[in-house]
């Protein structure tokens, strides 16, 4: 009987890979939440799979004819909120909606336009203070920022955002008291997978440069 935890396959010598073609790549990556302003001052909130952290610039990748990749094109202020895994179906009620009117021709098939998407989702938004787009009330951790270069990717059909993070909010019960860390224990970030949603698994063990180190051992060779 196998009992490895979900997702971990058996120890074997040697394994024969085989060829896939697979229509995307999205294996294990963060779920954010990105608020950008719109044209006439209302706000946008849009669900991204595509991103990820270098010291204190956010790297997102967007679709190109999406509403999130033309706001930030004019008016490059936004917020990266961060949502928990049993936050999934509000993501997922986003899902299916846009900003732009018309729908564009390049969004699947059952995407509709929904000007309120806070409502939509049954979020709620907050003020930031540096910039002008809301925050997610209910993600822990929220990201007020700018998009300092927005440029399209090799292929032509996504945009490619670097953001610098301007101001970092956490619900204190993720922070290790009297730091500015985040308990890793304590958190745990919404994973797209493959276009499923996941949650983290218990603690495997932890890098030499964590600041936030429990005891733990390397297994033996």
């Amino acid at each position: 009987m196998n009992t490895a935890p979900a997702g971990t396959l058996p120890a074997e010598a040697a394994v024969t890979h085989v060829e896939i073609t697979p229509s995307i790549l999205y294996f294990g990556t963060p779920v954010v939440l990105l608020t950008t302003e719109n044209q006439d001052g209302s706000f946008n909130l849009a669900p991204m799979s595509s991103a990820w952290a270098l010291g204190h610039t956010v790297v997102i990748g967007l679709g190109r004819d999406g509403q999130t990749a033309h706001n930030l094109g004019s008016r490059p202020d936004l917020v990266i909120s961060l949502p928990t895994p049993a936050q999934w179906p509000a993501v997922e009620r986003l899902a299916s909606l846009t900003g732009r009117n018309p729908v564009p021709s390049t969004k699947p098939e059952g995407c509709r336009f929904e000007p309120e998407k806070f409502a939509a989702a049954g979020l709620t938004g907050e003020p930031s203070h540096l910039v002008r787009p809301p925050r997610v009330a209910e993600c822990p951790i929220q990201l007020e920022a700018r998009a300092e270069r927005v440029q399209p990717d090799v292929s032509g059909g996504f945009v490619i955002v670097e953001a610098v993070v301007r101001k970092v909010h956490a619900d204190p019960r993720i922070v290790v008291p009297g730091t500015d860390h985040i308990d890793p224990a304590a958190w745990s970030p919404l994973i797209y997978n493959f276009r499923h949603y996941f949650g983290l698994g218990p603690e495997l063990g932890h890098s030499y440069r964590t600041q936030t180190s429990r005891r733990s051992e390397l297994p033996p060779r």
